[in-house]
């Protein structure tokens, strides 16, 4: 189970982007988060992520907080995939980090293997995208945060990612927690939505 606990946040002491917000999502479940822009959901996403840490309340999983250090649990993929990249490595070296990712997942995303050799200023959007997915899969976590993933994404691709991401989930048992501003992908994939 993921829980965010009575969870208040703000940045540098402005006023709270959300206070005593608690939220739990089971294994296997998929919950979009539903807000109108500029109310908090990014911030949450980095909050439930390990990105961010609450000034209030606490994250954890399955009755524990959030490691400090090490592969966690909770894995976010971003909307902005060139900040998820270290500008000088090259991008076969930032997969390594989360462990083996295996050819089958790469050609499943339609991400070439090609890529791996190249620093992430050589790839578009898109293709660094379908490398995020690839990553975080590999680290295997219990539940995945996916902030608004597919908008840079054409349709064929946007398919192909979120197959990828709801096959995993269900053979892993993960829990998924989403943004989306498009309501027809929030209808299909979501099996509970939460209004913010």
């Amino acid at each position: 189970m993921l829980e965010a606990r009575s969870i208040t946040f703000d940045y540098q002491g402005g006023d709270p982007v959300f206070r005593d917000l608690s939220l739990e999502v089971s294994p296997g479940e998929r919950v979009a988060l539903d807000a109108p822009s500029g109310t908090g959901k990014t911030t949450l996403c980095k909050v439930l992520g390990g990105y961010l840490r609450p000034q209030h309340g606490e994250v954890i999983v399955d009755g524990k907080p959030l490691p400090k250090r090490g592969v966690c649990p909770v894995q976010l993929v971003s909307q902005h995939p060139e900040l998820a990249f270290d500008p000088r490595l090259r991008l076969g070296d930032s997969l390594a980090e989360a462990g083996k990712v295996s050819m089958d997942l790469l050609e499943a995303l339609d991400a070439d293997p090609a890529w791996l050799d190249r620093r992430p200023a050589e790839l578009s959007g898109g293709e660094l995208q379908r490398l995020c997915v690839a990553r975080t899969l590999s680290a295997r976590p219990r539940f995945l945060v996916a902030d608004e993933i597919s908008t840079m994404l054409d349709a064929v691709t946007q398919a192909r990612v979120w197959h990828v991401i709801l096959d995993w989930c269900a053979r892993e048992r993960a829990g998924l927690v989403f943004v989306t501003h498009s309501n027809a992908l929030r209808t299909r994939i979501a099996t509970r939505v939460v209004e913010l």
